[in-house]
């Protein structure tokens, strides 16, 4: 067991509390889901596939079950197909522990509802609590630091490498590569432990982060059409006929939008795509910073986040002019 303070030792009793219904959860159900959020991200897909490993490595008696969307990319490079279950399953008791989820509305699969109970494990803001013990703590990097954080303090269990390497790639992907402001110390001290657990870190950031020749195609066109608003605000657009010129998805879209983080004078950037989904079409807006908190921002778009990483989204360009400007305004 790593030896480092745990979160109940900065929220105290409630949180302890938290983390003993966790485990007394887990051993009391024999039938356990675990839902994320839709479009999932590295953080939200090694969460759910840590703790689906974990359970499964040291509850090997227990049916356990993970359930969302497929990532058009990591799917199966990084994680497996998501498991479809049908919904007759659903009738019969069940614990569900939802992961890397703030909104109840982006949760991927609905029927977490029809749980007998239901833990949740997370670091965004919390406009409606689903659980009856959250286990929440918004200073922290990725909800796979928390989850690291529960899971080396469960008693009588032991953290695989294969676990330990799910949990590190959501570390290491909410965290910017330990890059933004929200990593801490007890980041460095959870990834420290993984470490220990035998995970190959040169590996992780391989599969992680190679890209393909054609990726190239879409990272020159991001570079040659991107803009930069009056006050440091870059920010490139896809629209659909563009995605399909490169052959990419909306959701792939907002992959370059690291390429601005370390140029002088941009102080904030955004990927913004189209998605041309007839039930909410919309265009999607990925948004990074240096250093001025930017979820403000994205909650005003239909969006939130974290201070350095937010998404949100625009109905129209009609919009767009409106939305820089008020990321534009945090830098005058």
């Amino acid at each position: 067991m790593a030896k480092f303070d745990p979160l109940i030792a900065q929220y105290g009793k409630e949180m302890k509390k938290n983390y003993s219904f966790f485990y007394s959860s887990v051993r009391k159900y024999d039938r356990i889901v675990i839902f994320r959020h839709i479009k999932p991200d590295y953080d939200a897909q090694g969460t759910q596939m840590g703790l689906y490993t974990f359970l499964r490595d040291n509850f090997p008696q227990k049916e356990v079950h993970f359930v969302g969307d497929d990532h058009v990319s990591f799917t199966p490079k990084i994680f497996p197909k998501t498991e479809r279950l049908n919904d007759e399953w659903f009738n019969q008791p069940f614990l569900a522990i939802v992961v890397d989820v703030g909104d109840h509305e982006r949760i991927a699969d609905p029927r977490y509802e029809r749980a007998e109970t239901i833990l949740k494990i997370d670091h965004h803001p919390c406009k409606k609590e689903i659980s009856s013990h959250p286990i929440l703590d918004v200073e922290s990097a990725a909800a796979a630091e928390i989850m690291t954080d529960l899971l080396l303090k469960f008693k009588g269990t032991t953290l695989s490498k294969e676990a330990a390497s799910y949990l590190y790639i959501g570390i290491v992907g909410d965290s910017g590569r330990f890059q933004y402001s929200s990593t801490s110390a007890h980041t460095f001290a959870c990834a420290s432990a993984l470490i220990k657990a035998g995970i190959d870190i040169n590996q992780i950031y391989l599969t992680m982060y190679e890209k393909k020749i054609d990726d190239l195609k879409v990272t020159a066109y991001v570079l040659n059409h991107f803009q930069v608003s009056p006050h440091g605000v870059a920010y490139y657009l896809l629209p659909d006929a563009i995605q399909k010129e490169l052959n990419i998805t909306s959701e792939q879209g907002k992959n370059n939008v690291n390429l601005f983080s370390n140029i002088e004078g941009i102080n904030a950037w955004c990927s913004i795509t189209e998605d041309p989904n007839p039930k909410d079409y919309c265009w999607r807006i990925s948004i990074r910073s240096k250093a001025k908190d930017i979820s403000g921002v994205a909650n005003r778009w239909e969006g939130g986040g974290h201070a350095q990483a937010s998404g949100c989204k625009i109905k129209s360009l009609d919009q767009l002019d409106d939305f820089i400007q008020s990321l534009d305004e945090l830098f005058l």
